[in-house]
């Protein structure tokens, strides 16, 4: 049996190879197999269209990939200069550090027994 992913798959193939198919014959068979059967008439090049619409999808994708691009550039905000970084980084070991110590102060603090009264 096959998977949903796989069917979805298999479908998209098959959509894409009989496009391709009919791309190819729609741009060069069109005078010997597509005209006689449409009847479009002189004033309708099909092949102009073909090779526009393509052209046009690609060139206006390839803008808008652009567009998002410089938005994204545009509306993020710059980084913390490397020097920030480094101090902010110190500080935080120095509090590590201090938390490391005064936990280990109260363990041994816990740790020792109680002293007994001398009478």
């Amino acid at each position: 049996m096959v998977s949903k992913d796989q069917a979805i798959g298999g479908v998209i193939c098959l959509v894409c190879v009989v496009v391709a198919v009919l791309y190819i014959i729609g741009l060069f068979g069109y005078e010997q197999l597509v005209k006689p059967w449409l009847n479009l008439g002189a004033t309708l090049d099909v092949r102009i269209w073909l090779i526009g619409i393509p052209v046009l999808v690609g060139f206006v994708a390839i803008l808008a990939i652009g567009a998002w691009i410089g938005w994204t550039m545009a509306t993020t905000p710059p980084p913390k200069p490397i020097e920030e970084i480094t101090t902010e980084m110190e500080e935080k070991k120095e509090e590590v550090k201090s938390d490391v110590e005064t936990a280990a102060d109260t363990m041994t603090e816990e740790k020792k027994p109680p002293e007994k009264k001398k009478k």
